[in-house]
């Protein structure tokens, strides 16, 4: 296990369906402790937001949101269009967060995220709803999430806001703070940016590809 500040390992999952969270899935670890508290939230509505934001033929991962949800971006102000519901996320007992008996399981807890962590999912057939990482940084979490998607065998994405590398997170925000691509994610402090691009997760420079 990680420490508290670097829950590697420590990350909570979140899954729901597209017809509004009939299922979901969540791991924890063995100590509360292990990880940030507030992870568990924050993990549901980042699939809450990716599942939102995708259609059948374009996904829209939570890191590609970012840009666009600064003032002035054209999605600024969506982070407060759907609030978390405190009444699905803080229901029961305490013990059970994280764990099958969760009590958010099968419950809308709305919310919107506009950093990585975030993934539709695809069988190939369409969306079938989506999954929310978090636990590390965001620039980490998109990449767990991505590598979680693809071993469930639900990574069959049609197209998404990067021509060929589809809803990958996109690191293209310049020193001025501008993202040519208009979907681009800030660089995190480790190498999250440069593993991304070798699991294909992720785009980094200029040249949105």
């Amino acid at each position: 296990m990680g420490r508290r500040g670097q829950p590697a390992g420590c990350r909570l999952r979140r899954r729901i369906q597209r017809q509004q969270g009939r299922r979901s899935m969540a791991r924890q670890p063995r100590r509360a402790d292990d990880q940030w508290p507030g992870s568990r939230a924050i993990a549901a509505e980042k699939a809450n937001t990716a599942n939102a934001f995708s259609l059948k033929d374009k996904a829209m991962a939570t890191a590609n949101l970012y840009t666009g949800a600064q003032p002035g971006g054209f999605l600024f102000g969506a982070a407060l269009s759907s609030p978390p519901i405190p009444d699905a996320i803080y229901a029961g007992k305490s013990e059970d967060f994280g764990t099958q008996h969760d009590p958010m399981v099968g419950k809308q807890v709305g919310g919107v995220i506009v950093f990585g962590g975030g993934v539709a999912l695809y069988d190939g057939n369409g969306i079938g709803g989506a999954l929310g990482v978090s636990g590390d940084s965001s620039c980490a979490d998109h990449n767990v999430a991505w590598r979680v998607r693809h071993l469930l065998g639900l990574d069959h994405v049609p197209a998404g806001v990067s021509p060929n590398m589809k809803d990958a997170i996109i690191y293209d925000i310049g020193p001025d703070g501008k993202s040519p691509s208009g979907f681009g994610h800030p660089k995190c402090n480790g190498k999250e940016d440069q593993i991304a691009v070798d699991l294909g997760a992720g785009v980094s420079g200029n040249v949105v590809r």
